[in-house]
């Protein structure tokens, strides 16, 4: 019997079992991967990246009324409910300031790197009403995630999309100096090269199969920018911090993604170098993999609450 995800965020719609059913009625393609495992559960091979986009399609439109979402298949397929979880824990992180979620659109998120997916600025603004600017390096996924917003006219003029031209900076190119956010996101690429990303992906696979095989079905959908950079996480993060001090009043809370345990101590070292007002890291698990948000504001704590007036 499935029981409830308890590990998923309390405010997490996805933390009950998939009703496959009423899935299969928003998106009647994904009756052809479901089938019945030995807990006599219904459920889908999560190695098969077209099962997994059509459920995702399914419950973008069931849970978060997004219509036609689609990515090409050479782009990163985001689980759902992973990606849920780390838009709920930015808006407890808001609450701290303000004493209760801030919703609408005066709430302002940057999400770094949103991909051909434009998850992130879908969950948020369906959740909390917050307004949206996703930024990538590739302009295919960008046009891609401008045409999941095309089909959903409603998120016209609240989820933007701009192109960094230039994949040494984050903010710069982006933030003029009248921006504000009330916090920026970010998934970064977790793999230094493709080879590392390769054999990473190689053994989570056999880990979803249970199996020993030497070449599993490689389940990566991803351009270079999604799934790996020089240096990987760290480096990248590294990046990130050393230019956040550069807009420390225009944004409230920067945050971020961390795979690696093993990075938060040199990550930590570096914002106490940076002098931050505060920081935080906030333990996020999705099944059996367990990942951490991190994030710092360079704003004193009695001047937060100005954000949100």
């Amino acid at each position: 019997m499935s029981t409830e995800k308890s590990s998923l965020h309390t405010r997490n719609l996805h933390r009950n079992p998939y009703d496959f059913e009423q899935l299969i009625s928003c998106v009647p393609e994904l009756k052809h991967y479901v089938f019945v495992n030995a807990y006599q559960t219904a459920t889908i091979n999560f190695s098969i990246p077209e099962a997994v986009k059509l459920l995702n399609k399914a419950l973008l439109l069931h849970f978060y009324n997004v219509k036609n979402w689609d990515i090409p298949d050479s782009n990163l397929c985001p689980p759902i409910p992973g990606r849920a979880d780390y838009i709920h824990y930015i808006a407890d992180l808001l609450a701290e300031q303000k004493g209760d979620i801030p919703t609408g659109i005066s709430v302002k998120g940057l999400d770094v790197g949103v991909g051909a997916n434009l998850v992130y600025p879908l969950i948020a603004h369906k959740s909390y009403g917050w307004k949206m600017l996703g930024t990538d390096i590739n302009e295919d996924s960008l046009k891609n995630a401008q045409h999941i917003l095309d089909q959903n006219p409603d998120l016209l003029s609240v989820i933007e999309l701009q192109h960094q031209p230039d994949s040494h900076y984050i903010f710069k190119n982006i933030l003029s100096s009248e921006d504000r956010f009330t916090f920026s996101m970010c998934n970064p690429p977790f793999h230094d090269s493709k080879e590392s990303m390769i054999k990473g992906n190689i053994r989570k696979t056999k880990n979803l199969n249970h199996s020993k095989k030497q070449k599993p079905l490689l389940n990566f959908g991803g351009q270079q920018s999604e799934l790996w950079c020089e240096g990987g996480e760290l480096a990248f993060i590294t990046k990130m911090i050393n230019e956040s001090s550069l807009y420390s009043s225009q944004i409230l809370w920067f945050t971020c993604l961390v795979s690696k345990k093993d990075n938060l101590p040199k990550l930590t070292a570096l914002l106490k170098k940076a002098k931050v007002a505060d920081f935080k890291t906030v333990d996020m698990a999705q099944g059996q993999k367990v990942s951490r948000m991190l994030a710092w504001t360079f704003i004193p704590q009695k001047e937060r609450k100005r954000w949100f007036v």
